[in-house]
């Protein structure tokens, strides 16, 4: 599981950090004569991503989400689940009912693992 915030509309820098240290040319994907491989596939991963407004996945100015199923798909991981909370700082309930949420949608994709 990956915990990925967003900030200023995209993932922080802690997590690019840790992407590239990640992503290594013979190691986690290589390059062949039709292009780049991943080498890193077979595995599940679990993004959990907040935010403190609401924004669609898929909704221009959101570059977090797309750009993390582009690595994992980059480095042969296919199967990508993201779990949202979002709208934390609109009010506190919004922000407990969010985390619930969120926290079922973990325990969900957890069974689903086993």
């Amino acid at each position: 599981m990956i915990g990925a915030p967003v900030y200023n509309f995209t993932i922080p820098s802690q997590l690019k950090a840790w992407i590239d240290r990640i992503t290594v040319a013979g190691k986690t994907f290589r390059y062949t004569e039709k292009g780049p491989q991943g080498l890193a596939g077979g595995k599940q991963v679990i993004v959990a991503v907040s935010r403190g407004g609401m924004r669609a996945p898929d909704a221009s100015g959101e570059f977090g989400e797309p750009y993390l199923k582009f690595l994992f798909a980059f480095l042969g991981i296919d199967d990508v689940r993201f779990v949202r909370a979002e709208g934390l700082a609109i009010s506190p309930q919004h922000r407990a009912a969010s985390l619930s949420a969120a926290r079922a949608a973990i325990a969900g994709s957890r069974a689903l693992a086993a």
